[in-house]
């Protein structure tokens, strides 16, 4: 099963699109997945259900801040991840137009609806929104850059 196709199958089991973006790189970051599924929580939804950033571009920045950033916490490789992650989200932007959450929902005819709890998660909801493929998209934009860099 490709990095991609777990990702979807981690949100399709009612995980968040940022929790499941960072679980299929569980191993590249080196955290437990339970771990993982706790820093990850709040960013779903676009920031706690605000409908901000998309919550699969935070999982792919929080990779890379594993991946990437140092212990030191210097100016220069704030600057090195910063960029990497300017690149990321411009490629996610190009492929999916947008990196807002609210903005994608309203793309997919969805209503935007924010704060309290999400909804339940049945068949149905799962085919009225392409979440999943945001995910899918975010985990093989983060998965090609990684390849390149000879992390994978």
């Amino acid at each position: 099963m490709s990095r991609a196709e777990r990702a979807k199958e981690y949100f399709l089991q009612g995980y968040a699109c940022s929790q499941a973006v960072a679980l299929a790189f569980s191993d590249v970051m080196g955290l437990d997945e339970a771990v993982i599924c706790k820093i990850m929580l709040p960013f779903g939804g676009g920031l706690g259900r605000l409908r901000l950033t998309c919550g699969a571009v935070s999982g792919m920045a929080a990779v890379i801040g594993m991946v990437f950033s140092d212990a030191e916490n210097t100016a220069e490789n704030k600057k090195q991840t910063y960029a990497i992650v300017q690149t990321l989200c411009g490629k996610f932007q190009e492929e999916n137009k947008s990196l807002i959450c609210g903005e994608l929902l309203e793309r997919m005819k969805m209503p935007v609806a924010t704060g309290g709890a999400t909804e339940t998660r049945a068949e149905t909801y799962y085919k009225k929104r392409s979440c999943a493929d945001m995910v899918a998209s975010a985990v093989e934009i983060l998965e090609t850059y990684l390849k390149e860099r000879g992390v994978l």
